[in-house]
């Protein structure tokens, strides 16, 4: 059966949910998703031209949304881990479900458990054991190592490398190129500087940046 789809979120992470999405399509025997459009407060012009140039409809604001299309499932592409997480509650208020998007060609180890409104872009590797939570967005050639765990809301992105046993808290934002060493934890909405090592745990909300991070 095809599932009805709308994205949140209409700058460059919500277009590359739109790719993942699209290739999960390419990769089924039939289409998974029926992509309604994307649904943004305030898109700048220059992300409505590029939603146009793909023939993707804006669908308004959220709360205009939330008036109508009942049916669709969801994806928040936001890439505040903040703002994404008030949406979230909004949209749970709202009866409306999440729907979790893995690209075909990431690589999810055994035992792996995904949550609610996750996406997880192409060459992902997850390995063994491993626990991401709701709304968790996983960017491109990211390596989560095993028995790690991330909590909800958790923003990893592009070429980042989370060792195994590693636990991070809900709502951390870990930049491109960061390294995070083996069985260390990261606490609730601490940001983790691109091309960062992480050699040590990281206080709830405290920025670390640098080699080794501090």
């Amino acid at each position: 059966m095809t599932t009805p789809l709308v994205i949140i979120g209409a700058g460059g992470f919500g277009r590359e949910a739109l790719d993942v999405a699209e290739a999960v399509n390419r990769a089924s025997e039939e289409p998974r998703f029926s992509i309604r459009g994307i649904v943004d407060d305030g898109p700048s012009q220059a992300s409505l031209l590029r939603l146009r140039d793909r023939g993707v409809e804006w669908l308004g604001s959220l709360h205009a949304w939330l008036k109508t299309d009942p049916d669709s499932h969801y994806v928040i592409a936001i890439g505040s881990p903040s703002a994404r997480s008030a949406v979230a509650a909004e949209l749970e208020r709202s009866g409306r479900t999440a729907e979790t998007l893995i690209h075909p060609t990431a690589v999810i180890g055994s035992l792996a458990s995904i949550g609610l409104g996750a996406v997880i872009c192409s060459g992902v590797q997850v390995s063994t054991n491993v626990s991401l939570g709701a709304h968790a967005h996983v960017n491109p050639s990211v390596t989560i190592g095993h028995d790690a765990k991330l909590a909800d809301f958790v923003s990893v992105n592009p070429g980042a490398i989370i060792s195994g046993e590693v636990d991070v808290k809900s709502s951390v934002l870990i930049g491109a190129g960061a390294v995070i060493l083996q069985g260390l934890t990261v606490g609730a909405g601490a940001t983790i500087g691109a091309a960062a090592c992480v050699t040590r745990d990281v206080s709830s909300g405290a920025t670390v940046k640098g080699v080794p991070a501090k």
